[in-house]
């Protein structure tokens, strides 16, 4: 393909992009007023983003196996069109009960649209060339990133409008990617018979759902350690025996095991795994830093985290150029994870009164290192498999991130709830108010509603919660840096 097809058809594809991130960010400064309006709880807020990374994370590895047995063009518009409906439906949701199911179909075609995207990138351009157009991907997920929150504050702070318009914003973009890409992209099918291993991909679901139900749920209905966390964590990990060995003996496995014999693969993807932890904890927490320990609009809580989307809009989109020039890539990754875990380490000491200035340096920091590794551990993991295994490969990368998101956000969405609910209770029996009198407990606060000294114990606990949750964020990014140091470079092919 010449660049001018490349770029048509490129274009499509940052449609599907920017419409997958935009579902998963616009939501994110209009949570704590859709889970108040619905009468939900900290359990509900974290729940309505898990369950879009929870099935957005099943259904990548299948995505990513069908890509590499059917039309590529035919599997992202399906995803689109998956995408629209449980927008659609998820506008019109009376409970957050009804707002989580609906995310879990979101989920599905976000998992497509993210994976497809990156399967189809490598499809039309061969390694070397492919950094620049990377770093186009990179530059549309802050885009969206940054846009999303914006826009949702903007709709949520809207007479007329409101929340239920996060949802229903995003299907225009996603009906003209339809059109785009019916138009402007052209890839050969190369047909294989084979046989989906629906065992697989049913036993890994189950396994990660279990997982993350147990880490929502412990320490809020049960204790850490108690016969519900035996059950659930040994059932977990015997349905993640059990995948694995029903993937040694699949005739075509949703996830070759062999893949993981290459070193590259093996830490890319735990990396992965660990700059999900960090990434979505930082997306997803900083709406209710802004908005419920510093008193921000929904408006404005999306202008505040500009700094990080800056940060990674330059370093994503500088990395993808210098890379393409010359070949090489690892010192990015390095870079990225020294960033990112200082960035974290720093974020760890905000308060509900720290000056923004130094919240935005911290933000900005953070922003360059997500933007320096998440598109360059695909690369890498890319450059180093054949092409029939381009799609799986690519998938299980996305996979372990947006795995490690959905237990960061679950993990740390419960150390949340737990952290702010004892801070709060601290300062209220410093005041002499009796915490189970006040009012105060369960669903997320009104903070308008309250008086002044209860209001400003509530920010402090939310200022110091969120705080809490980027210092259990970071040795995630520590870990992610550690394993980059280990991957051996080999120079990106300049062909497929």
């Amino acid at each position: 393909m010449t660049h001018s097809e490349i770029m048509r058809a490129l274009s499509g594809l940052l449609l599907g992009m920017f419409t997958a991130i935009l579902s998963s960010t616009i939501v994110t400064n209009a949570l704590p007023q859709i889970v108040s309006d619905l009468g939900g709880s900290q359990s509900a807020y974290t729940w309505v983003v898990t369950a879009t990374l929870l099935s957005m994370t099943a259904s990548m590895p299948i995505w990513g196996k069908l890509a590499d047995l059917y039309s590529k063009k035919t599997l992202i518009q399906i995803s689109l069109i998956i995408y629209v409906a449980g927008s659609i439906v998820a506008g019109l949701s009376q409970n957050s009960g009804m707002l989580i199911a609906v995310r879990v179909v979101q989920g599905l075609g976000v998992g497509g649209l993210t994976g497809l995207s990156q399967i189809i990138l490598a499809a039309m351009i061969p390694p070397r060339e492919r950094g620049r157009y990377s770093g186009y991907l990179g530059a549309t997920f802050a885009v969206a990133t940054v846009s999303g929150p914006l826009i949702g504050g903007v709709l949520t702070d809207t007479p007329g409008l409101g929340w239920r318009w996060c949802f229903y914003i995003g299907v225009p973009f996603a009906v003209l990617a339809l059109i785009v890409l019916h138009r402007t992209l052209r890839l050969p099918t190369v047909r294989r018979e084979v046989r989906i291993d629906w065992a697989g991909a049913l036993l890994i679901t189950a396994a990660v759902s279990l997982l993350l139900i147990w880490v929502t749920l412990a320490g809020d209905q049960y204790a850490w350690a108690s016969v519900e966390t035996a059950l659930m964590v040994g059932g977990s990990i015997a349905l993640a025996v059990l995948f694995l060995v029903v993937e040694s003996r699949a005739s075509d496995p949703i996830i070759p095991l062999r893949l993981f014999r290459v070193r590259t693969i093996t830490l890319t993807s735990v990396a992965s795994l660990f700059v999900g932890v960090a990434m979505f904890s930082g997306t997803v927490f900083f709406g209710q830093f802004f908005q419920l320990a510093r008193d921000q609009s929904a408006t404005m809580s999306g202008v505040m985290t500009i700094p990080m989307i800056a940060g990674l809009f330059v370093s994503s989109t500088v990395s993808g150029q210098v890379i393409t020039r010359t070949g090489r890539w690892k010192y990015w990754l390095v870079t990225g994870g020294v960033f990112l875990t200082a960035a974290l380490g720093l974020l760890s000491s905000i308060r509900y009164d720290t000056p923004y200035w130094h919240v935005a340096l911290f933000m900005a920091l953070m922003g360059l290192g997500v933007g320096m590794m998440m598109q360059n551990l695909v690369l890498a993991t890319q450059n180093q498999v054949e092409p029939k295994d381009l799609g799986v490969a690519s998938s299980v990368v996305a996979f372990f991130r947006s795995f490690g998101g959905a237990i960061g956000v679950s993990a740390l969405g419960a150390l949340l709830a737990n952290r702010v609910t004892s801070y709060s209770e601290d300062g209220l029996r410093t005041l002499g108010i009796n915490p189970a009198q006040s009012g105060t407990g369960g669903s997320i606060p009104d903070m308008d509603t309250l008086p002044g000294p209860v209001r400003t114990v509530l920010e402090s606990a939310y200022g110091h919660g969120v705080a809490d949750i980027f210092l259990f964020a970071a040795p995630a990014a520590l870990v992610a840096l550690l394993l980059t140091l280990f991957v051996r470079e080999v120079a990106l092919r300049t062909h497929h």
